[in-house]
């Protein structure tokens, strides 16, 4: 009994400390290929297989008790630390290399996600790129501001050399 209440405490702390959970069905795959799987998510996530009765008691606790239908079957949570969408990409990828990985909702920012939004999150850009993207725009506003600002000064001067061969003419 005390080893459930303490496996139930832990997934609470992981689910409250996670910035997203992906819910998945793990049924027929490989250790070697969880293995695989854990390595290739390991920068923004940890996955573990769990029971979905223990499960069910942690997410209720940390408030994410929307997952009780998910939790079906044989289970694994990628608990996300880092980018969700890195690890919402990893997961559709490894999908698509063994179809035995299915992935079935998941939890971010206050809401369920379906599969289907699952995926949507995986066809987003990485924050990174997002972050470079913004970079990049706000470089070349400031291109064009610093152009805008010089652009009267550079006709002036032109303007006042245009004078001065003039009068020397």
């Amino acid at each position: 009994m005390a080893e459930k209440e303490a496996a139930v405490a832990e997934l609470t702390e992981k689910f409250q400390s996670s910035t997203a959970v992906l819910l998945t069905e793990y049924r027929g795959l490989s250790v070697a290929k969880l293995k695989e799987l854990r390595k290739n998510i390991s920068a923004d996530a940890t996955y573990a297989v769990v029971k979905n009765t223990l499960t069910k008691i942690a997410a209720n606790q940390a408030g994410m008790g929307i997952l009780d239908d998910a939790l079906a079957g044989p289970s694994a949570i990628a608990f996300v630390h880092g980018d969700p969408v890195a690890v919402a990409k990893g997961l559709r990828d490894f999908a698509k290399a063994n179809p035995l990985l299915v992935v079935k909702g998941g939890y971010f920012d206050g809401n369920a996600l379906s599969a289907a939004e699952v995926s949507k999150l995986a066809d987003l850009e990485s924050r990174e790129v997002l972050l470079a993207k913004l970079a990049g725009a706000f470089k070349a506003s400031l291109f064009g501001a610093a152009y805008l600002f010089n652009a009267p000064l550079s006709k002036a001067i032109r303007t006042v050399d245009a004078l001065r061969e003039k009068q020397s003419a």
